[in-house]
């Protein structure tokens, strides 16, 4: 399995789509997010044509419009999406369970190269299907913390602890959590 630029794309997308969503943004522009990760915007539309068909995410029209999420996060999983866009997981087709094609090989039971194959494609998928985007974006969001990296969601001048209060008390988080958001907002002020 090779992730296209194309499946990159769409997955950069929906955790920028999750992480504004998180930080109160429910609703960004194409052209904000081609900025951000620097891609072409009409590439970026196409992707977001695909995932909307298959409702993913919606579309709102006119000035304040853009792209927001149509699923909740707990229900996007990644190894579906990759699948959407790039197709079979699978490192040859005769090892994959949505596009089988029967190789050349001519004892397929007992073939080496697809009981290899086999367990690279059943190592991948379960990596992949077993996360979601609401636990890749929490990852994100908690690094970006602990880096004190400012989200280019937010304005620079939005402190940025009152806005993860929620997703912090969500989780239990302790005081120690709570004043190290208040540190990166003070600084992100200055």
């Amino acid at each position: 399995m090779k992730l296209s630029k194309r499946g990159e794309y769409a997955l950069r997308a929906l955790i920028d789509l999750g992480i504004a969503k998180e930080l109160g943004r429910p609703i960004l522009q194409v052209s904000e997010l081609a900025a951000k990760e620097k891609l072409p915007v009409k590439f970026l539309e196409q992707i977001f044509a695909q995932l909307k068909l298959n409702g993913y995410v919606e579309s709102k029209r006119g000035k304040l419009g853009g792209y927001s999420l149509a699923k909740p996060m707990t229900r996007i999983k990644f190894g579906t999406v990759i699948r959407l866009i790039d197709g079979p997981i699978a490192p040859i087709q005769c090892v994959s369970k949505t596009a089988y094609v029967r190789c050349s090989c001519p004892d397929e039971v007992h073939c080496g190269l697809r009981m290899l194959m086999l367990d690279v494609r059943n190592a991948i998928a379960k990596i992949l299907d077993r996360y979601t985007l609401a636990e890749i974006v929490e990852i994100t969001l908690r690094k970006l913390r602990r880096d004190k990296v400012t989200s280019p969601f937010l304005p620079p001048s939005t402190r940025l602890w009152p806005v993860l209060l929620p997703a912090v008390n969500a989780r239990g988080g302790d005081w120690r959590e709570l004043e190290s958001l208040k540190q990166v907002s003070k600084k992100r002020r200055k």
